[in-house]
């Protein structure tokens, strides 16, 4: 039976990991991240489940021992937060690179550099375009309440191991740090099988399995991208995940993910008072990113207004997926500041002007 319970969004992801059984968290602490962490040593999880929670020297040492433990089949799980993910690329594009599943929690706050500790959403292209060396991806879902924080860490798993490939849950400190309802899910027990792939030592039956991202035969490194651009093919015709509000009769589009989603819905609201057609659709997977459906709108539309509190990183994928078939303009916030939503009316406002 599921329980309901007001928490914060770190701690609803750290409360949703227990129980969709995971087998470990490693980590490091960082603002505005830390209460992951911190929830999980004060829940106690080893006693509940057998879960290792376990505090790394560093975010290196961190997302290493993730691969280890991805690579032995088990359900594992990190978080941090910008410059602590800059920090785990390396090992991200390892755990690519040898097809293992794992879920990495990236709460955001302003950068470039330390920043700031407040929100921001300028992460996107190193979430999305992979981050690290070579030519991968990463399966990114975007929550935007803390129920969706709590609910995408099963989608995440989910997905991992459909894939065998990293998955990140992309947030930001202003849903990381606020409280809200969540229905969380029953416990559900930790996996006792382990897949086939895992490094489990030689049996009877088959020989060891050696996992690697190490290939030094450009033929055969080659033949493995290839079969690694298949697999995201796959993900972009079978996982893409979006919501689409008053978008029927919309004769203007804002296009936005997480908070700014959030603020984006009173937008609507307030433009729609005024007379304005507008509708917001919502990425909830950034990669893949909702291509075919923006194209579609594009040709109903008069413009688009992607919104983010960034200097503008989602708005590339917009006009890419739209292919000149309408205006898109971007309006966004940065070094932690949330755009209200009169701002993104104004915003709205000036891109009808400009069209006229």
């Amino acid at each position: 039976m599921k329980e309901l319970k007001l928490m914060k969004g770190n701690e609803a992801v750290a409360e949703a990991a227990i129980r969709a059984g995971a087998d470990a968290y490693f980590g490091y602490p960082i603002t505005p991240q830390s209460e992951v962490l911190e929830y999980l040593m004060m829940e106690k999880p080893h006693e509940r489940t057998g879960m290792v929670v376990l505090q790394a020297e560093s975010e290196v040492a961190a997302i290493n021992m993730v691969y280890g433990g991805a690579a032995c089949g088990r359900k594992v799980i990190t978080s941090s937060s910008s410059p602590g993910i800059s920090l785990k690329q390396e090992g991200l594009t390892y755990i690519a690179g040898a097809e293992l599943p794992c879920l990495v929690v990236n709460v955001v706050r302003g950068g470039p550099g330390l920043g700031t500790i407040q929100p921001a959403q300028s992460d996107y292209f190193q979430a999305v375009k992979g981050g690290g060396h070579g030519d991968y991806h990463l399966l990114v879902l975007a929550p935007q309440s803390v129920q969706e924080m709590s609910d995408f860490v099963g989608l995440g798993f989910d997905l991992a191991f459909r894939y065998r490939n990293p998955v990140m849950i992309l947030t930001d400190g202003a849903i990381g740090q606020m409280m809200e309802k969540v229905w969380l899910d029953e416990q559900k027990p930790r996996m006792t099988e382990f897949p086939s792939w895992a490094t489990t030592g030689k049996s009877a039956d088959r020989e060891r399995n050696i996992i690697t991202s190490l290939e030094l035969d450009s033929a055969k490194q080659e033949k493995f991208n290839l079969k690694l651009q298949a697999k995201y093919r796959k993900m972009e015709e079978e996982e893409v995940r979006y919501e689409k509000i008053g978008c029927e009769d919309a004769d203007y589009l804002l296009v936005a993910y997480g908070t700014s989603a959030r603020i984006c819905q009173k937008s609507v609201q307030i433009a729609r008072s005024k007379g304005i057609k507008v509708g917001l659709l919502r990425p909830i997977t950034l990669f893949p990113f909702p291509k075919k459906p923006l194209f579609e709108l594009a040709g109903r539309v008069r413009g688009m207004l992607a919104v983010e509190m960034s200097a503008g990183q989602m708005v590339e994928d917009v006009r890419l997926a739209v292919n000149g078939k309408v205006i898109v303009e971007h309006y966004g916030r940065m070094g932690g500041i949330i755009p209200s939503p009169d701002e993104i009316v104004d915003a709205l406002e000036k891109l009808i002007k400009k069209g006229e």
